[in-house]
Order: C-alpha cells, then structure tokens, then sequence
C-alpha cells in the first residue's frame, strides 16, 4: 500500500504536524504502508492564492501514484487534498486536531463562545468564519475515513453534523526523552530558584495565561519566591506582559518566548509545577510529555484532558479560568512535596498507555481498511 500525506508543515519545520507526519514517513513503510509527502510549508513563501493553487497542483501530480490521501487538516491542506483526491478518483483519510475556524474565530472575529457552543451555532458568527466552518465541513463530508485524537473531538466533530460511523479515535502517541541532567544541576543551568511554575503554549486568548498569572499574583502571598515561566509566543504576548506588571509580579514572570524542544523540556523538569489553564485542548502532546518526565500538572477538565488525567490522583483539574482553584493547587505542590510526589508517580503510571507503537499500529489498520 503506498500513501500521500498531505501535511501544512514538515522537516525541517518544527511543530506538531511536522513531528507527526515524519513519525509515519519513518515508521508506516515498516508496517507495509509506503509513504509520499506533500508538504504545504513548501510553498509557504509564496502570495496567498498562488500558494494554495501550487500546492493542490503538487497533489494532483503525486496523487496518481498512490492508494489514497491522508490530509493532516481540513482546511488549508485539506480541501486541496480533496478536491485532488476527487479528480484523480482517490479515497480521502483526514486528521482533525481542532476546529480552525473556532480558532480563527476566537483570534480574529471577537468570537468568546467556547468551542462546544460554537460547534453548534456557528451560524451566528461573521461570513468569514462561516466560510471557514462550511469548508471544515465540506471537506469532512467528503472524506471516507476520519481520524481525531480524543473521545471529546469525536463529539465535536459529529456535533458538525458529520456521520459518527466514519470518525475514528486514535490517541497521539508521544516520546518524552527527559533530560539526564539532575533538577538540581536544570535549575542552576536556568537560572531558577524559589518554587518555579511553568506554563507551555501558544499565546492565545484560549490558553488562559492572564488568569493564570492573576492566579499567581495570588499564590505569591503565601508563597512570596513563587515565579511563573511562560514558554510560548503568540498575538497575546503584549497583553500578558501588561496583566503582571497591573498583577505587580512582573519581575516574578518570565516570558522566554519559543524555545526548542530540549531547552522547554528541561524547564519542565526544572519546574515544581505545570500549569495550563486552557479552555480548549483536542489531546495535548505537552500534558502527556510533563506527565511522562515527572512534574506535577494542574489543567483543565475540558476537552481530551480526562482522557489523560484523574482528577486528584495523577494530577489536577479545574475549570477553566478558577484562578482561587489554580492558586490554591499550586500553593499545596509547591508547599507539600509530599503530594508533589505522589502525583508525579501516579502520572508516569498513567502515561505509560501512550504510545507512538500503539498510535502506528491503530493508523495502519485504519488506513488499510480503505
């Protein structure tokens, strides 16, 4: 069997699509599955229409030559990859991580209505987003197979109106290589000292960081050497900036911007604490990556987050934007080592189930089954 993965981004890229379809580059052929790639961050240096117009024309050239295509999203890869995979007469496998149109509602339009609401009145929101929200769909309709990361996006998408029969779950598979430094030797290396709370994403209104930083403006009157690292970059950056200095903590939050993934993992393992006060999240990669290197995480009880947490046992959630919850959960791990130690135990037990070999295995049945 050979197939077209039709990716936004790819080696030397960095992010998660990119880590993903190499993953299957590499690892498929072994499993009896040849894989091309056609990558859309080729053509990203050109204008907007022209881009998207090359890239489908890479589709149609390289479609031919394989057995279907697998489209890592349903937008900007995805309706070229279905449009080609209609006119050369290919089934069409896709990847849904996320709603684009929520998130580019959320960015761009104004929209603050949480992805589940929006998943089921769009219709309500500017033409642009209703643009993007009837491609999503168009293109999900038009698939033979979908994949998604998590129970709760299975909903999501069904929630589209999308046939339930066709969606597929396959949890990301993930490799946390912990640093083999000692914490001790990461903190001194970084610069860290006093109880270190990290915090990893995108800057985006969805991920929370300002009420998390006016959790920590709380956590710091009972733990004074309390810090707060964000790692990340995003439109936010500015405005998260301004809420510390307004909290009166902006010497105790450092913004490090992105960083490679070696330097972000051993902040993580520096950390008493990892912190993501997310009001969307599909399957996070990052949650399951500081479980599996040991540090304390406290998130939210929103999307694929239970599928990977139990509450109070091998981590904590909350609802989003409970700055008292947050605060009150980082004062006891940063003060109780002893609770600190159990909840790193427990999640390195919990994250075990997740794998890159099970991950492979669950895509090339479902592949071949096409």
């Amino acid at each position: 069997m050979r197939i077209l993965v039709a990716t936004g981004i790819f080696p030397p890229q960095i992010g998660g699509p990119a880590t993903y379809s190499k993953l299957l580059y590499d690892e498929l052929p072994k499993r009896g599955i040849d894989v091309e790639i056609a990558s859309f961050g080729d053509h990203i240096d050109k204008p907007k229409l022209i881009r998207h117009f090359l890239y489908f024309l890479e589709l149609l050239k390289k479609a031919p030559d394989v057995d279907l295509i697998y489209a890592q999203d349903p937008v900007s890869v995805g309706l070229p990859a279905l449009l080609a995979s209609q006119i050369r007469g290919k089934k069409l496998a896709l990847k849904i991580v996320g709603d684009y149109a929520w998130e580019q509602g959320t960015q761009r339009f104004g929209i603050t209505d949480t992805l589940d609401d929006f998943a089921r009145a769009y219709q309500r929101y500017p033409w642009q987003v209703k643009v993007m929200k009837k491609i999503e769909k168009y293109v999900a309709d038009g698939a033979s197979k979908i994949i998604v990361p998590s129970k709760y996006l299975k909903g999501v998408v069904s929630a589209w109106g999308v046939d339930p029969d066709k969606i597929g779950v396959i949890y990301n598979g993930f490799r946390a290589e912990s640093p083999k430094a000692l914490r001790p030797s990461l903190r001194k290396k970084l610069g860290l000292e006093g109880g270190v709370v990290v915090t990893v994403g995108r800057l985006v209104p969805w991920k929370g960081m300002k009420e998390l930083i006016e959790a920590m403006a709380e956590v710091k009157k009972s733990i004074p050497d309390a810090k707060l690292v964000v790692i990340g970059d995003g439109p936010e950056r500015q405005r998260l900036e301004e809420a510390a200095a307004l909290s009166g903590i902006a010497s105790d939050v450092t913004f490090t911007g992105r960083l490679g993934q070696k330097v972000l993992f051993e902040y993580v393992k520096a950390a008493d604490a990892f912190a993501l006060n997310t009001s969307y999240e599909g399957f996070s990669h990052q949650i399951l990556e500081t479980m599996a290197i040991g540090t304390p995480v406290i998130t939210t009880a929103i999307g694929g987050n239970p599928e990977a947490i139990e509450n109070g046992v091998s981590g904590v959630l909350l609802a989003p934007n409970d700055k008292a919850g947050f605060a009150k959960a980082i004062i006891e791990i940063l003060s109780e080592k002893a609770v600190a130690f159990v909840y790193s135990k427990e999640a390195k037990k919990a994250v075990s189930r997740f794998s890159d070999e099970a991950m492979l295995e669950n895509i090339a049945r479902e592949l071949k089954t096409l």
